[in-house]
Formats: C-alpha cells, sequence, structure tokens
C-alpha cells in the first residue's frame, strides 16, 4: 500500500513499516519518529537508525539484546531514545523491516 509521509509517497505494509528501504530518507525518518511519538531525532537516535540500516543491510538478525552488545548504545539508552518498543520503533524509523522477535 501506499503512504504519503514527509511529502513523499512510499510503499508500506499494513503495519506502516517501509518495504523498500531505497525510498527511506533522514526527512522520511523525521516524519515517522513524530509519528511513533519519539520526537525530534538526536544525533543519538540517527546513530541507532544508521547502524540498524547497515545491519539489515547485511542481513543480520536484530535483537534488544544485540543491539546492546553492539556497542552503538546500551540496552538502557535504546529504551530511553525509543520509549515503548524500542527495536519496533526504531526499525520502524530506519526504514527496515519490523525484525523477527517484534510482536
Amino acid at each position: 500500500m501506499k503512504k504519503n509521509i514527509a511529502g513523499t509517497e512510499v510503499d508500506v505494509n499494513e503495519e506502516g513499516y517501509l518495504t523498500d528501504m531505497s525510498q527511506w530518507n533522514e526527512a522520511i525518518a523525521a516524519a515517522i519518529a513524530a509519528e511513533e511519538g519519539v520526537g525530534a531525532l538526536t544525533d543519538a537516535h540517527m546513530k541507532v537508525v544508521r547502524y540498524l540500516r547497515e545491519q539489515q543491510a547485511k542481513g543480520a538478525a536484530l535483537t534488544i539484546r544485540s543491539m546492546g552488545k553492539s556497542g552503538v548504545v546500551t540496552t538502557k539508552e535504546l529504551y530511553d531514545l525509543f520509549p515503548g518498543g524500542p527495536l519496533k520503533k526504531s526499525s520502524k524509523i530506519a526504514g527496515i523491516p519490523k525484525p523477527v522477535g517484534c510482536i
């Protein structure tokens, strides 16, 4: 399905996750963050987002535990940055599919 995010028409699934990573940009990330109640994206948010995109491109499995061990962010920081579903929200903002372990 199509959705207009930040003035750009993008393809999303029924949960609102982008289905084409190439359609993502930082303006779309900021708009999704606002929709998800995350607020303005800081450098710390973007560090996580870029890491997730890199890992997705490599085909790596994404979990909160692996994020905490990555050195990019601690588990507590991840929860502070993306409250109420840190991996789910950060993945959506990063324009990648919802990780398999997320409900």
